[in-house]
């Protein structure tokens, strides 16, 4: 039999529902110890999940941290806590897989990848494209070159964000460390950058908080490395319910589309038609499955701690020249 994996659960909000349900399937896997100050949300996911009866409570992650016998963490608490809970983790020898983003300041997340690569310790960052097939498609088959050097890209994510978060931990910028562009926006970011493999040079930004201490509507203009350019917009002063999100890469050759996640390809030539793609064969798993196939060493991180550092590179530039008025800002590289 397969040695056991104990797992500790950090934050036990509602995203935390979705990788109790998946651990919950690998054999391998026991989840020994729950940690959130709210001792009301461990009870309810004790409740809900029976199997979680025996686990430790904690109400402090260096608690946790000294009480519980841990293979690794699942984290999923205010993003501003991310830093020093995956800190405290790695320093310990535990694996952690983290909710997005991975850390809301570019310094940190510079000593985070400082401490993946020094320890050797597994860290998966929550995105959850990274699994998706129409995202495995368009990366593989822009990396294979067939739609040529890609000359402008485009990302819109509209959602009700304001109103659905008023009140909560994510307008509090000591806890959330930015708005929408920090925290459903950080998912557009990555996947446009994961996808293209594109790296941004200058960002202009003008933001909106919307009379609320955070961004809500953010509009992007971004220079990437090689010529490409692109711009994102994040709508989240939304009327509608639910989230509507299209991506567009253009080439020289042809162009992806994704509206709401189904993708279609279009290939040049005057006439010729559009091809819809199949692509659900590429994709499967799931965020906290790979976790565990990578501390089990059978897989690669499919959304690795490198991720998040270009992210919050991206994030942080735009800050900075929303500030400015929007003036261009140069978007940092760390060399890896």
């Amino acid at each position: 039999m397969a040695d056991e994996i104990r797992i500790g659960l950090v934050g036990m909000g509602g995203i935390m529902r979705g990788h109790v349900r998946d651990l919950a399937a690998i054999p391998e896997v026991k989840v020994v110890a729950l940690m959130d100050p709210d001792a009301g949300h461990q009870a309810n996911h004790k409740k809900e999940f029976p199997h979680l009866a025996d686990a430790a409570e904690y109400d402090d992650y260096q608690a946790m941290l000294d009480g519980a016998d841990l293979t690794g963490v699942v984290i999923a608490s205010p993003h501003t806590l991310h830093f020093e809970q995956i800190a405290a983790a790695l320093d310990r020898g535990v694996h952690v897989l983290v909710e997005k983003p991975l850390v809301c300041r570019m310094d940190h997340a510079r000593e985070i990848v400082r401490k993946v690569r020094k320890t050797g310790l597994v860290l998966v960052i929550g995105y959850q494209r990274h699994y998706g097939g129409a995202y495995r498609y368009i990366r593989r088959a822009v990396a294979a070159g067939e739609i040529g050097r890609i000359e402008m890209v485009a990302g819109f994510q509209a959602q009700g964000w304001k109103v659905c978060t008023a009140g909560s931990w994510r307008q509090r910028p000591e806890l959330s460390g930015g708005g929408q562009l920090n925290d459903s926006g950080s998912h557009l970011i990555d996947i446009l950058l994961w996808m293209t493999g594109l790296q941004a040079e200058t960002v202009s930004a003008q933001i909106d908080n919307c009379g609320t201490p955070v961004d809500i509507n953010s509009a992007l203009s971004i220079r990437f490395a090689g010529g490409a350019i692109g711009t994102l917009t994040i709508l989240g002063d939304h009327p509608a319910p639910g989230m509507w999100e299209d991506i567009t890469i253009t080439g020289e050759r042809g162009g992806f589309y994704l509206r709401q996640g189904q993708p279609l390809v279009q290939f040049a030539g005057c006439g010729e038609a559009s091809l819809t793609v199949n692509a659900d064969s590429l994709g499967g798993g799931s965020i906290s499955r790979n976790f565990i196939r990578c501390i089990q060493g059978t897989e690669e991180p499919a959304a690795p701690v490198e991720c998040g550092l270009r992210v919050i590179e991206l994030t942080e530039a735009a800050w900075k020249s929303a500030a400015a008025g929007g003036k261009p800002v140069t978007v940092p590289r760390t060399e890896l």
